[in-house]
């Protein structure tokens, strides 16, 4: 998640272990000002209560993060409206007079370290004790992609049927982390033999950083299903540059910017004139092969925000995580 914000000379950007075409919001601010930016870490709801904390003093332009949060961001009045060309971007997707806008879309995934033998397929897999002390998923409420793994197993299994597996998933489960970044290398040292984790960021891992893990989407009932789980901008309320922010975003948003998500960043682009039509035998290690076969769920997340305090608080509950 992206929080770009001015402190001092410089604009900083907010990341949780953020889009790798992270270039991409370098590089255009480098053409508009000739700035230089500043990479800072923080997680999915931690940029949004950020900027919640800043109103009296607004410091951030464009919040960049997952849902449910920029929901969240935008049902707090912290976002204005856009101005964003959205033609071709999945209407659901888009909030009200655009005020946030998906700028790549992504999905939730899990990653493997190789000793992970067998490998899981199934959710029901990762309940097997030799993963005990062996698994660790981001904390839902937290943690977008954490928040995806309820929401998924939500929709797969129904309320009580997702807080009842999590509950037998506890036994192994390492402990909370706000953080789904900070898995990547544990899973790739083999600290860890399973994580939670998102298509994009699992991909950048492996071609940046030489990350030793495979990815893969768990059966439930003979299906992979995921989750779309897309990064998604917002111009701030109050933001000290409002004009450079828009014309931020619209960059994008460009064509020329959405033809690189998927060679450069590894990311799914958001406009249906510029998304490739998976072939038959996708490219390894690109989103069309780890997506091949696996149903691709868009949840209604304002529907999810609406439930989400009373989700978390009976999961916590279930868990103690």
């Amino acid at each position: 998640s992206l929080c770009l914000r001015e402190d001092g000379p410089l604009f900083t950007v907010l990341a949780w272990r953020p889009l790798k075409a992270i270039w991409v919001v370098s590089y255009g601010m480098y053409l508009m000002h000739m700035l230089a930016v500043n990479l800072v870490e923080a997680g999915s709801g931690e940029v949004v209560s950020r900027v919640e904390k800043e109103q009296s003093n607004p410091q951030a332009d464009l919040l960049v993060t997952l849902p449910p949060f920029i929901q969240k961001a935008d049902k707090s009045g912290l976002l204005v409206a856009s101005g964003a060309d959205t033609k071709g971007i999945e209407a659901d997707q888009v909030g009200p007079d655009a005020r946030y806008v998906p700028i790549v879309d992504n999905t939730l995934s899990f990653i493997a370290n190789p000793g992970a033998n067998p490998a899981p397929v199934t959710w029901d897999d990762l309940l097997k004790p030799e993963f005990k002390g062996k698994l660790q998923y981001s904390t839902p409420g937290q943690a977008g992609d954490g928040t995806a793994v309820l929401v998924l197993l939500q929709h797969l299994r129904g309320k009580p049927g997702a807080l009842d597996y999590l509950t037998k998933l506890q036994t192994n489960n390492v402990g909370p982390s706000s953080s789904t970044g900070k898995l990547q290398p544990k899973v790739s040292n083999g600290e860890l033999l399973v994580a939670n984790g998102d298509v994009q960021m699992n991909l950048a891992s492996i071609k940046d950083d030489g990350s030793k893990f495979a990815i893969f989407i768990p059966e439930h009932n003979g299906t992979r299903t995921t989750v779309s789980l897309p990064y998604v901008a917002g111009v701030t309320k109050g933001a000290p540059h409002e004009a450079e922010a828009k014309k931020l975003l619209a960059y994008l948003l460009s064509d020329d910017v959405q033809k690189t998500v998927e060679p450069d960043a590894l990311g799914i682009p958001v406009r249906d004139t510029i998304r490739t039509v998976a072939a038959e035998s996708p490219a390894p290690n690109t989103p069309a092969a780890v997506l091949k076969d696996v149903e691709i769920w868009v949840p209604d997340w304002n529907a999810v925000l609406a439930d989400l305090d009373a989700d978390v608080a009976a999961y916590q509950k279930a868990t103690g995580n």
